[in-house]
């Protein structure tokens, strides 16, 4: 019998929503097959393979980061992001940079704000533009919440400097990202909200 395994272990394996990792079955991108229960069970070869196929050479890294001490949470993220392109990418960006991170990963506002709540992240990746919530509404409350006031911010957008004025008073201050430049940007972004964490 072929190793396979859960889209649940699967979607924690490449730090995505387990949605993701159906749509990427559907789409033909992991091989898997469905049990008799309707459940699917992707090929761990696969898994890997698709792995291997994305991970590029990884760049030097500016400055060492500094290892947790035992016992320590590893540094937790929260990517709040629709696109399921733009969450693959981010999620192979993070696990670059920041191996030892834990990436979760909301599909809209609504959820991402409940999934804020409860993980209480270090760091917070969000696109301005959201289903079911108003992006720069979300990220304004969740600049002035004192349960986030620890929480890195980092804002993802494919709008321009000109579509971006309606929401100058919500990303005052914060890093933006243009999503052209997620590869060349991100990293060092991540990198010093992580040294930020632990000064």
């Amino acid at each position: 019998m072929p190793d396979t395994c859960s889209t649940t272990e699967a979607a924690e394996r490449l730090g995505m929503a387990v949605r993701s990792v159906q749509l990427m079955v559907d789409r033909g991108e992991l091989q898997a097959w469905k049990t008799p229960g309707g459940h699917r069970r992707i090929l761990r070869s696969s898994l890997e393979g698709w792995l291997a196929s994305r991970a590029g050479p990884a760049p030097a890294p500016a400055a060492p980061l500094p290892v947790p001490a035992a016992g320590a949470r590893p540094t937790t993220l929260l990517l709040i992001e629709d696109s399921v392109h733009f969450q693959n990418l981010i999620s192979l960006v993070v696990k670059r940079e920041l191996p030892d991170a834990v990436l979760h990963v909301a599909s809209d506002g609504i959820a991402g704000l409940a999934m804020a709540g409860r993980l209480e992240p270090d760091m917070l990746l969000i696109d301005i533009l959201l289903p079911g919530i108003d992006g720069a509404a979300l990220i304004t409350s969740l600049r002035s919440h004192p349960q986030f006031a620890r929480s890195r911010l980092i804002v993802i957008t494919a709008l321009d400097e000109a579509q971006r004025e309606p929401y100058r008073f919500a990303l005052e201050g914060v890093p933006v990202v243009h999503k052209t430049a997620l590869v060349t940007e991100l990293p060092p972004l991540l990198a010093e909200a992580a040294a930020a964490l632990t000064a």
